[in-house]
């Protein structure tokens, strides 16, 4: 099949993009060259120039260096968006190392997991995180363990308020410095900006991306130089009006999730601008940092709008300085695509990526045709086919579904240590993503769902992104998800999981008849629960297999089985 995508292409961006023949980190060692004085880094009012971000990376590298980091080595990186977590990350690639980019939020398992999977060596961790990781060192070969405050890069007054507030929420720790638990500021202190050679290569291991482990065993995604830096190539390249040096990107996605990671933070340096970092949502203090900071580039995920247009001050707040939104990760609800529009006045690009494609492949183009619903088309360099769901070898024609695969310079290197898994998943160079879609003649992609959540109700299949759609048209949903639950007689059907906006009633019933209208008998959820939340990964994607757990639980706790 052509590539016919290539006729709704920006006319000033390429089909192919010659990027520079270096990694990443030098890119933003000349932008630090170049640009000494733009602010990289705003953190609750504190700000850091390229120059001095620069400096505090030497240093990092230094320190790290003499601790025995060389290239190759882990070093696990445990901290939510502060410039700590950048300063690691630039300076553990600038040596050679691999870094592992680790949720805070993990317990004690799933550190030891991660840690031990990776064999890592080192680790960067919060203060109020340390005694998690104090329990499960020693199960691990990690040799030093670097600790950081949230503190340590606050301006002066919150750096004075910060200790009273931690203790308030229970997050002051005491760290037990030793040879083995080092302080991160004293190292940075301490160490002196050295030039260092920059130890990399393009096709040497750069990061181990973790899969978010939703549908099995977390599986460590072998990330290059070269698979790091294409794709902020070509995100760069999709956005011909970014202005270079001048934008504020809002740092709200969380920088160990592959979707943070590249679109808020190597993007944001790479074009020598600014990145606004917050650590944590809650949707009232957002909405006072968006009017107060004034960010111009918003990348997101669907939880967070949708948290947005549900709050009933959201209209208050001037929220007029964000040019462009960027959503991805999860499928973006039309209606609330439309309804934040209509708030802000700017545009939302819905995208598409994933964990092994470092991460994006599609987005929708900005001076072409929008196709609502849709992931977009093909970025720069990226090919793509719909194959057909069985054996993924015979390409479907447009508007027939099958499984999406993709090619690019921003495919993976492979699993870790996984090479069964890697034969499944590349072959003969293209990556089987997993999710079910169709193209249409234009070459735009509309993902309909993943292949492990495709509901079979009495022989149809049912997709549950299709059910979600419909639901948040209802005006009192505020968020909603469809399932696949056992049924004797049918095999599966729905069952639909809904919160409420605030204030707002209705019942079972009312749900119902509200599908019966806009959907085939057989899609229609046959039971509703109303429930305060959803499980959700950090960057808003619903775990429909957690509420599967539950309802096979339950189902089976009554005398059932779990195939009905």
């Amino acid at each position: 099949m052509d590539r016919v995508w290539y006729k709704n292409y920006d006319p000033r961006i390429p089909h192919t993009i010659k990027g520079p023949d270096e990694c990443l980190p030098l890119c933003v060692q000349k932008n630090a060259i170049n640009l000494p004085h733009n602010i990289a880094t705003e953190f609750f009012g504190a700000k850091l120039t390229y120059g001095s971000f620069w400096s505090q990376i030497l240093r990092f590298a230094n320190a790290l260096s003499l601790l025995g980091v060389k290239p190759g080595d882990r070093v696990a990186v445990m901290l939510p968006n502060c410039p700590q977590t950048m300063i690691a990350y630039y300076a553990t690639l600038w040596l050679g190392a691999v870094v592992v980019m680790t949720n805070p939020l993990y317990v004690e398992r799933e550190i030891e997991f991660q840690w031990g999977d990776a064999e890592a060596e080192f680790a960067i961790v919060l203060d109020h995180l340390y005694p998690k990781v104090e329990r499960v060192l020693p199960q691990l070969g990690i040799q030093k363990v670097i600790v950081t405050s949230i503190r340590e890069y606050l301006p002066p007054l919150l750096k004075v308020l910060y200790p009273l507030k931690a203790r308030q929420k229970k997050l002051f720790t005491a760290v037990p410095y030793s040879e083995r638990v080092l302080s991160f500021s004293q190292l940075i202190r301490k160490t002196a900006p050295h030039p260092l050679p920059f130890a990399g290569a393009l096709d040497e291991l750069a990061a181990l991306q973790y899969t978010g482990g939703t549908t099995g065993t977390p599986k460590g995604v072998m990330l290059s130089h070269r698979n790091l830096l294409s794709n902020v190539v070509q995100l760069a390249a999709w956005v011909p009006d970014l202005r270079h040096g001048e934008e504020r990107f809002l740092g709200i996605l969380p920088f160990f999730h592959v979707f943070g990671m590249t679109v808020a933070m190597n993007l944001t340096l790479y074009t020598g601008c600014t990145v606004i970092l917050v650590p944590r949502f809650d949707v009232g203090e957002f909405l006072k940092i968006l009017k107060k900071t004034r960010p111009t580039l918003f990348p997101g995920v669907p939880s967070i709008f949708v948290a947005i247009v549900g709050d009933p001050k959201a209209h208050s707040y001037d929220l007029s300085s964000i040019r462009l939104c960027i959503t991805g990760s999860a499928p973006m609800p039309v209606e609330v695509l439309r309804r934040f529009e209509e708030l802000t006045g700017c545009i939302i690009l819905e995208g598409y990526g994933l964990s092994e494609a470092s991460p994006v492949t599609h987005a929708n183009p900005i001076g072409g045709a929008r196709k609502v619903g849709s992931i977009g088309i093909a970025l720069p360099d990226t090919d793509c086919k719909i194959v057909d769901l069985d054996l993924g070898v015979e390409e479907k024609p447009f508007g027939e579904i099958g499984e999406l695969i993709v090619q690019g310079p921003q495919v993976m290197q492979g699993y870790w240590k996984l090479p069964q898994e890697t034969a499944d998943t590349l072959r003969e160079g293209w990556l089987y993503t997993g999710d079910i879609a169709r193209m249409d003649e234009d070459g735009y992609v509309f993902v309909v769902d993943r292949k492990k959540d495709m509901i079979i109700s009495s022989g149809y299949n049912v997709y549950p992104r299709e059910i979600d759609e419909v639901l948040y048209e209802h005006p009192k949903i505020l968020d909603a998800v469809a399932i696949g639950v056992p049924d004797p007689y049918r095999g599966e059907i729905v069952k639909a999981f809904i919160i409420l906006k605030p204030g707002e009633a209705v019942t079972e019933e009312e749900i119902i008849q509200f599908s019966k209208v806009r959907l085939a008998p057989y899609k229609v959820p046959r039971s509703v629960e109303f429930r305060q939340s959803l499980p959700k990964s950090m960057v808003g994607k619903v775990l429909r297999k957690e509420l599967r757990q539950e309802v096979l639980q339950h189902y089976e706790e009554q005398g059932g089985t779990r195939n009905g």
